[in-house]
């Protein structure tokens, strides 16, 4: 096979795996709603370097530039709001830029590997400037250093494949590895989801049985009580971003802290109400005993 056909086995495989690492994260089904805008962009952000290139040095520069102005592009109008997210975001971008890669009949797998690497790194970077930088100079600034580590992750495979590396195992091993180390980041983070919904649980805004079949990386992702799998996956996502919020309301100005105060109030309304309802199913489920019973049953779903 040539390398666009071998290129092409092993970018429908990745882009796979990490539709599932998303879901892991997010337990959101409805993927193609999120994914349009990131492999759209990709694709035709792997056009522009395609066309771009000249066969030196200066094509990593294009592949690191190129996919970071992508990356923030697709920041700008998507709801990305930790660094994983903007890994995940990434890593479909760098894929997708791939794509055109098969036009050319050799190359294509060290394309994607070099695709993927600047790919993740500029949605890691630009989700962090986001959240994390306040004023809009630094945050062009971390945006151009974003841009610059993205060139040189690029130069990555490159350099493996200089040194007597396949191709086909830097690709391999960039679309097994990137995975990896997003699972390995999204576990790290939820240690801090679970400290934020356990202060919302010692306020009272959610029950504490709640925040262990939230945070936990499994428990969130099957039913946990609640009469709707469904529901349950809702809870998690709201959930989840009521525990970002509060924590990026800390590194915000006091004008923008006081408009992610509100968020994190309807948040917690739309917890309580979602709660509620499930309760009131499940007393209807239980038959008429259940529904004239003063006392709501003592649950946590």
């Amino acid at each position: 096979m040539t390398d666009s056909v071998v290129a092409l086995v092993l970018i429908a495989p990745f882009l796979v795996i990490m539709t599932i690492v998303r879901f892991f994260k997010t337990a959101d089904g409805a993927f193609w709603t999120w994914a349009r805008a990131p492999i759209v962009t990709g694709f035709i952000a792997g056009l522009v370097i395609r066309f771009a290139e000249s066969g030196t040095a200066a094509d990593y520069f294009v592949i690191g530039v190129v996919l970071t102005i992508a990356a923030l592009y697709v920041r700008r109008i998507g709801d990305e709001t930790v660094t994983t997210d903007g890994m995940i975001l990434g890593a479909f971008l760098g894929g997708a830029a791939a794509l055109p890669s098969f036009i050319d009949q050799s190359g294509a797998l060290l394309h994607f590997a070099e695709c993927v690497l600047a790919g993740t790194i500029a949605g890691l970077g630009i989700t962090y400037a986001t959240r994390f930088v306040k004023s809009a100079g630094k945050r062009l600034s971390t945006d151009a250093v974003t841009a610059l580590v993205a060139v040189a992750a690029s130069t990555l495979p490159g350099l493996a494949v200089r040194n007597a590396v396949s191709e086909s195992l830097v690709a391999e091993a960039v679309a097994l590895g990137i995975p990896l180390i997003v699972i390995a980041a999204i576990f790290q983070q939820w240690s801090d989801v679970r400290g934020e919904l356990s202060h919302e649980a010692s306020l009272g805004f959610i029950d504490s049985g709640q925040v262990r079949s939230t945070a936990n990386p499994f428990l969130r992702l099957g039913q946990a009580g609640w009469s709707d799998p469904r529901a349950h996956r809702e809870f998690v996502r709201l959930a989840t971003k009521l525990a970002v919020r509060k924590r990026q309301q800390r590194h915000r100005p006091d004008d923008v802290a006081r408009l992610y105060q509100l968020e994190i109030i309807k948040l917690r309304m739309q917890l309580q109400q979602m709660v509620q309802i499930d309760r009131d199913v499940q007393r209807r489920a239980a038959g008429p005993d259940e529904i004239s019973s003063p006392v709501a049953p003592n649950r946590s779903p």
